[in-house]
């Protein structure tokens, strides 16, 4: 998938998987490609560059915890700040969804 598509939902996409559960850097990874039946691989590089910039907004938080392997792990929690802003992201992505169907014909997805 075009790189410039993706960037318009990324944050978007991180927020929903954090409204499901709290969950650190690679899990949030391998869970997007999952869902996403591997249409969305993000680099570690693209994801956490948007995970400060959610922290910085106050969508996010972050805690260190231990994992059954005995690692720290850095987990990232959604906020009451960030439900808000993902819901105000999914009615965006509402609205360009219907201008694209729009012009090029098709149904709107749920």
């Amino acid at each position: 998938m075009d790189k410039r598509y993706m960037a318009l939902g990324t944050s978007m996409l991180v927020l929903k998987l954090l409204k499901q559960q709290s969950m650190y850097g690679y899990q949030i990874i391998r869970e997007l490609e999952q869902q996403s039946r591997n249409v969305f691989q993000l680099q570690e590089g693209t994801l956490y560059p948007i995970l400060h910039t959610l922290e910085q907004q106050g969508a996010v938080t972050s805690y260190q915890q231990t994992a059954d392997n005995g690692r720290l792990r850095k987990y990232y929690a959604i906020t009451s700040h960030g439900l808000k802003l993902l819901d105000e992201k999914l009615d965006e992505w509402k609205v360009y969804q219907t201008a694209i169907n729009q012009v090029i014909g098709g149904v709107l997805f749920e």
